[in-house]
C-alpha cells in the first residue's frame, strides 16, 4: 500500500524542467554584443582611452575631414565679413564715380581717383573669379550671379570714342548693392515675381483709362481742348487726376464751373483707379515679397542640409581611410 501511495504521489507531482532562454532575448543579447563590437571596431580614433563626449570626437573628426579647395573658397566668399567688405567697396566705388563728375576734384586729385577706381574694379573681378572657380557652371544658374557678371563685364570694356557711353554705365556697379544686401534682393525678387500678376492689373487699368478717355473727350473736349481735346490729352489728364497731383484746383474745379455735375465722372474715376487698382498692385507686390522671403528661407535650409550631408560624407571617407589596413 505504501508503495502504491509513493508511486501515486510521484505521478501527481510535476517534474522539474530546466527553463530554456527565450529565443527573442537570446537574439537581442547577441545583437547588443554585435553592435558593441561594431562600435569598438569603427575607428581607432573613437576607441581612444580618454573619455571625451561623442559630440567632441565628432567635431574633431569634422575638423580633420578633408575638404576640397572649391568648397573652402565657396565658404570663404559667402562669409558675412567678406560680403560686408564687398558692400563697403561698392559704396566707396559709388562715391569715387560721383567725384569723377566734378571738374574741380579731378583737377586736384584726378590720378588718385582713377587709381582707386581701378582697385575697386580689381576687387570685383577677383570676387567674380573666385565664385566662378568655387561654383563652376552652377555659377550661371543663379540670376544674381549673372547680374553681377554682366555689371562687372561692362566695366571691363574699354571706353573708346565709339563706346564712350560705357564709361557712364560704370555707375551701374552701385546696383550690385541689390545683389549683396539680402533685404534689397528680397524687394527686387518680390517685384519681379509680381510682374505676371501686375500684367493683369495693368490690363484692367488700361481698359478703365481707355473708357474714361473716350468719355472725357466726348463730354469736355469741346470746352477744354487743352485737357480733353484728343484721346491722348484726355488720357494724360486722367493720369494726372489719378496721381492726385493738383487734380482739384487745377482740372476738376475749372471743369465744374462749366459742367456742375462733372464730379459724378471724376470722383468715381479717382476711387476706382487710385484707391482700388493701385492698392491692388501694392498687395500683389507685398505678397510676392513674402513668397520671395519664404523661398530664400527654404534655399538656406537646403544649403545647410547639403553642407551637413557633405560633412557626413567627409567623415565617412575619413573613417574608411582609418579602417583600411596598411599595405605590407
Amino acid at each position: 500500500m505504501a508503495g502504491v501511495m509513493r508511486s501515486f504521489g510521484s505521478a501527481s507531482r510535476p517534474k522539474k524542467t530546466k527553463l530554456k532562454p527565450a529565443p527573442t532575448l537570446h537574439f537581442c543579447a547577441r545583437a547588443r554584443g554585435f553592435a558593441a563590437d561594431c562600435c569598438c571596431a569603427v575607428d581607432p580614433l573613437l576607441r581612444s582611452r580618454t573619455r571625451h563626449p561623442i559630440s567632441t570626437r565628432m567635431t574633431d573628426l569634422s575638423q580633420t575631414a578633408p575638404t576640397s579647395p572649391r568648397r573652402r573658397i565657396a565658404r570663404f566668399v559667402e562669409r558675412n565679413a567678406v560680403q560686408n567688405f564687398i558692400l563697403a567697396v561698392i559704396l566707396f566705388n559709388a562715391v569715387i564715380l560721383g567725384l569723377e563728375t566734378s571738374d574741380a576734384v579731378m583737377a586736384e586729385v584726378g590720378p588718385l581717383i582713377l587709381v582707386l577706381d581701378r582697385i575697386c574694379l580689381t576687387i570685383f573681378v577677383v570676387e567674380i573669379a573666385l565664385k566662378l572657380y568655387a561654383h563652376g557652371t552652377d555659377f550661371f544658374r543663379r540670376g544674381w550671379n549673372l547680374f553681377d557678371f554682366v555689371i562687372v563685364g561692362i566695366s571691363l570694356i574699354p571706353a573708346t570714342q565709339s563706346l564712350s557711353v560705357l564709361r557712364a554705365l560704370r555707375i551701374l556697379r552701385l546696383l550690385r548693392v541689390v545683389s549683396v544686401a539680402p533685404s534689397l534682393r528680397r524687394v527686387v525678387e518680390g517685384l519681379v515675381n509680381a510682374l505676371p500678376g501686375m500684367g493683369s492689373v495693368f490690363l484692367l487699368m488700361g481698359v478703365i483709362f481707355y473708357i474714361g478717355s473716350v468719355m472725357a473727350t466726348k463730354l469736355f473736349g469741346a470746352t477744354f481742348p487743352d485737357w480733353f481735346g484728343t484721346l491722348g490729352r484726355s488720357g494724360y489728364s486722367l493720369f494726372q487726376i489719378m496721381t492726385l497731383e493738383s487734380w482739384s484746383m487745377g482740372i476738376v474745379r475749372p471743369v465744374m464751373e462749366v459742367y456742375p455735375y462733372a464730379w459724378m465722372f471724376f470722383v468715381p474715376f479717382i476711387v476706382v483707379t487710385t484707391f482700388a487698382v493701385v492698392n491692388l498692385l501694392v498687395g500683389l507686390i507685398v505678397n510676392s515679397m513674402q513668397d520671395a522671403h519664404h523661398e530664400e528661407t527654404n534655399a538656406k535650409t537646403d544649403d545647410y542640409r547639403d553642407e551637413v550631408l557633405a560633412r557626413l560624407n567627409d567623415l565617412e571617407s575619413l573613417i574608411k581611410s582609418h579602417n583600411t589596413p596598411p599595405k605590407p
